[in-house]
């Protein structure tokens, strides 16, 4: 039975990583069509409608989903922690990890919303403002691997 669950397990791990890096992927892609859908034309334009379906397909397809496969491997990773008779969920690793994680949901949802606005023709943020706000999500990844590799805060 263990060794089943651990093949399980595996199986969970690998889709949980793959994931990541599609989700990943569209936080770093994201903000940086933003950057050149409002240099590209102003709203309105055929430009404009172009920037605005690749961004809401770039939600729809990729980042939507991946977001939702992420924490549910990652939910069934920690459950399964619990069969093996490592409870996971005590650690401080995963405190600090779970609080990224929910860090970068919370920036998912605040470049939907932003991407909405473009749609609407709303252009609140500069470039210079965007492209510093791609920074988030890579800062964000190498504190999380760090945290799952070193796993600081281990009791």
């Amino acid at each position: 039975m263990i060794d089943a669950l651990a093949n399980i397990y595996r199986w969970i791990l690998a889709g949980h990583i793959i994931f990541v890096i599609f989700w990943m992927a569209g936080l770093f892609m994201l903000p940086r069509f933003f950057v050149y859908h409002q240099e590209d034309g102003p709203p309105g334009s055929e430009a404009d409608s172009v920037w605005i379906e690749r961004e809401r397909r770039l939600l729809k397809i990729i980042l939507m989903p991946s977001m939702i496969a992420v924490w549910l491997l990652g939910i069934a990773m920690i459950v399964a922690s619990y069969q093996f008779g490592r409870p996971i969920l005590s650690e401080g690793w995963l405190h600090a990890k779970l609080l990224f994680v929910i860090a970068l949901s919370g920036y998912h949802g605040w470049i939907s919303a932003y991407a909405k606005k473009l749609a609407r023709g709303e252009r609140t943020l500069e470039g210079k403002k965007l492209r510093l706000l791609n920074e988030v999500p890579g800062l964000a990844a190498a504190i999380i691997v760090i945290l799952v590799i070193v796993r600081p805060f281990t009791g």
